[in-house]
C-alpha cells in the first residue's frame, strides 16, 4: 500500500523510546502493524542532553520498526514533554465578517488567531491552541458557533507552549534520522487520544501519565481540556529511593520495584521478606530484607507524587470532584498497589489506562500502559489522513520551515 496510508507515532521518553506504526486497510480501518522500543540515551526529564546519543537511539527504534513491517518510516508524529512545557489562558475577539452576520469557519479561525496574540515568555513557542468555548454576543458556552448569527465572536483558549531551544533540539534529532515530522504533539494530549473515551471527557476526568522522570497530567471537562501540567518527579525517583534505602545498585532496585514491591502497605505482611541476592548480579551473600521496609519507601514517594497531582487539581477546584475519576497510565502506572493508594489519596475512582480504540491488535506488547503515548501519537496522525482533521489545533510548522530554509539556501547559491 502507499506510504501515505502509513502513520508512525514516535514517543521519545527519558528512559525509553517507543514507536507504533498504523496502516489503513482497504476498508478504511486503521490497524497496528508494528511496534518497537529501546532504552533512550541523551534524554533527561523530557529534555535533550546529548544530540548524538539521542539520534542513535531514535535511529535504532525506527530500524526495528522498519524490520518488523518491511516498510520505510518516512514521516512520524512526534511527542514532546518535559517540565519546560507550560500552559496559558487567552481569549480572542473578532467582529463577524459577513453582511448577514452568519458565523463562518473563517471567523472562527480569525478568533483563534487573535487568541494567539497573547504575549508568550521569551524563548517560548506555541505548540497547541486549544479552544475551550465560544461566546456569540452575550451567549456563552457555545462549542461550535459555525452557522450561528451574531455580531461579536469571542473564543476562550488554552495555549500550550514549549521552550524554543528544546523544541529545536528534539526536532533536529528526528530530522537527522532522515524522518520528517508530520506533527509535534504534547505527549499527554496524545496519551488521552488512546486511553480516554468521549464520555469520560464529557463528565470530567484526569489522565496521569507516570513517566520515568516526569509525571504529566491533563484534565478534561465537558469534552474540553481544562488543565495540563508536567511534574518533575517520576518512577525513577522511586527506584533511587529503594537503592538508597537498601544500599544497593540502581539495577537491583529497579528489579525489586518491578518484581516484588508494592505501593500499598495493606498488601504486605510483617513477616514477608525478600533476598537481595535473587535480584542482583553483584550481591553474592544471602541478604534478607523485610518487604514492609521497601513498601514504606515506595509508598512515601508515591504519596508525594499523588499529593502533587492533587495540588494541581486543587488549582482548578476539581480535587475529589471528577465524576469519571483518574486514569493512570505510563510505565510507572504498572507499580502494584498504586491504584489502591491513588484511590485513597485522591478520593476519586482510579483506573488503569490501557490503549483503546483499535479493535484488532495483533501485537500483544501494545496492550501496556507504557505504549499509550506512542499509540496516541499514531492515532493523532490518522485524523488528518482520514479527512477528519482535528479542529483548531495549530499544526507544528517545523517541517514547513525546514523546506522554506532549503529553498532560501538554493536561491542564495544561485547568486554570484
Amino acid at each position: 500500500m502507499a506510504n501515505a496510508e502509513i502513520i508512525t507515532g514516535l514517543d521519545i521518553g527519558s528512559n525509553n523510546i517507543r514507536a507504533v506504526i498504523l496502516q489503513q486497510s482497504y476498508a478504511g480501518n486503521w490497524q497496528i502493524i508494528g511496534a518497537a522500543e529501546r532504552a533512550a540515551e541523551g534524554m533527561a526529564k523530557g529534555m535533550v542532553t546529548n544530540i548524538e546519543d539521542l539520534v542513535s537511539s531514535i535511529s535504532e527504534v525506527l530500524e526495528q520498526a522498519e524490520r518488523m513491517t518491511g516498510l520505510p518510516v518516512e514521516r512520524a508524529v512526534v511527542g514532546i514533554s518535559g517540565t519546560h512545557i507550560k500552559t496559558l489562558n487567552s481569549t480572542g475577539v473578532v467582529a463577524v465578517a459577513k453582511a448577514d452576520k452568519e458565523i463562518t469557519e473563517e471567523d472562527v479561525e480569525r478568533a483563534i488567531e487573535a487568541a494567539q496574540a497573547v504575549a508568550t515568555p521569551a524563548n517560548y513557542e506555541i505548540l497547541h491552541v486549544i479552544p475551550k468555548d465560544f461566546t456569540v454576543d452575550s451567549q456563552t458556552g457555545i462549542k461550535d458557533p459555525v452557522g450561528m448569527t451574531g455580531v461579536r465572536l469571542e473564543v476562550a483558549t488554552q495555549i500550550i507552549i514549549g521552550l524554543s531551544s528544546q523544541i529545536k533540539n528534539l526536532t533536529k534529532c528526528v530530522y537527522r534520522t532522515g524522518v520528517d515530522i508530520a506533527d509535534l504533539v504534547f505527549g499527554i494530549l496524545a496519551a488521552a487520544e488512546s486511553t480516554l473515551t468521549k464520555k469520560q471527557k464529557e463528565l470530567g476526568v484526569a489522565l496521569v501519565n507516570f513517566g520515568a522522570q516526569t509525571t504529566s497530567l491533563i484534565v478534561y471537562e465537558e469534552g474540553d481540556v481544562l488543565h495540563t501540567a508536567v511534574l518533575p518527579v517520576g518512577s525513577n525517583h522511586i527506584t533511587a529511593d529503594i537503592a538508597i534505602g537498601l544500599r544497593t545498585s540502581i539495577e537491583t532496585a529497579e528489579a525489586i520495584k518491578l518484581e516484588a514491591a508494592s505501593a500499598d502497605l495493606k498488601k504486605v505482611s510483617k513477616r514477608d521478606e525478600i533476598d537481595l541476592a535473587k535480584f542482583s548480579t553483584t550481591e553474592t551473600e544471602r541478604t534478607l530484607v523485610p518487604l514492609k521496609n521497601i513498601t514504606e519507601i515506595i509508598q512515601a514517594r508515591a504519596e508525594e507524587i499523588l499529593g502533587m497531582v492533587d495540588k494541581e487539581l486543587k488549582k482548578i477546584n476539581r480535587s475529589g470532584l471528577l465524576p469519571s475519576g483518574v486514569v493512570l497510565t505510563g510505565e510507572g502506572a504498572k507499580l502494584p498497589g498504586l491504584l489502591e493508594l491513588a484511590k485513597e489519596k485522591l478520593k476519586l475512582p482510579v483506573f488503569a489506562g490501557l490503549p483503546l480504540g483499535l479493535e484488532e491488535n495483533p501485537i500483544d506488547k501494545i496492550n501496556d500502559p507504557a505504549y499509550t503515548t506512542a499509540l496516541g501519537l499514531a492515532l493523532w496522525g490518522t485524523h488528518g489522513l482520514s479527512g477528519r482533521a482535528k479542529p483548531h489545533f495549530t499544526p507544528f510548522q517545523g517541517s514547513v520551515d525546514q523546506v522554506v530554509d532549503k529553498i532560501k539556501d538554493w536561491f542564495k547559491s544561485l547568486l554570484p
